[in-house]
């Protein structure tokens, strides 16, 4: 089982969470403020839930800190659902939300989720075009150059990165946003679709700054979905 950290300035919502998660045979860890903690701290957790608003240092702050050093899974737990806050949420580094109020059902499912793809192996690497999946590595790279061997990480979260590995293992099918929610992020609510497209919307922000070398690969296809051409 996991061991998982909860950072919300409200102690009722962590001890809610420390009993729900526990329950399921997590290690779960609580703390009023993320104010004092180091990327060395973080290195024993498996995943992390954290409150955007919060005194001292909120949310947002703390995962742009702590997004490059700190390699698991990242969940914003925030009453905050304005689309700009999501996206800035994603843009700082998260894996997902959880708006409050929660249900017990819809944490167990989006943490079990994630742990779940934290345990997958992979072996192979993918290679489309001037991109390289590496599977092992769980990283996406760009040859530069057709006259060189010079290779670019493009610095995707997590699950972008789960996004671009879906889409690119079926490449050439068009999947409708409800399969790809499904298929990479393991969500089967309807109504967190919408964090399909701003993630689709930043792997192309961030693919166009190789527009020079490459086209995003990731195609709409109106009225249906997306696909990797």
């Amino acid at each position: 089982m996991a061991h998982i950290l909860v950072i919300d300035d409200e102690m009722d919502i962590c001890r809610l969470i420390e009993k729900v998660l526990g329950r399921d045979g997590h290690t779960v860890s609580v703390r009023n403020s993320a104010a004092g903690l180091e990327a060395s701290d973080l290195q024993q957790y498996d995943l992390l839930i954290l409150d955007i608003m919060m005194p001292e240092v909120d949310g947002f702050s703390f995962c742009y800190r702590m997004r490059r050093a700190v390699d698991c899974p990242i969940l914003f737990l925030t009453a905050k659902t304005m689309e700009q806050d999501i996206v800035e949420g994603f843009a700082m580094g998260a894996d997902d939300y959880i708006k409050k109020p929660f249900g017990v059902a819809e944490l167990r499912a989006r943490v079990a989720a994630h742990l779940r793809r934290e345990s997958r192996e992979h072996h192979q690497m993918i290679t489309s075009g001037r991109f390289y999946i590496d599977l092992s590595a769980r990283e996406i790279r760009i040859k530069l150059s057709d006259t060189n061997v010079e290779y670019e990480r493009i610095p995707l979260t997590r699950s972008e990165y789960q996004i671009c590995e879906y889409l690119v293992r079926n490449k050439g099918q068009v999947f409708s946003l409800e399969s790809i929610l499904e298929a990479s992020l393991g969500y089967d609510s309807e109504s967190d679709v919408s964090a399909i497209r701003m993630h689709i919307k930043n792997i192309r922000s961030k693919f166009s700054k190789y527009a020079g070398q490459a086209e995003c690969p990731i195609s709409t296809v109106w009225g249906v979905g997306y696909k990797w051409q």
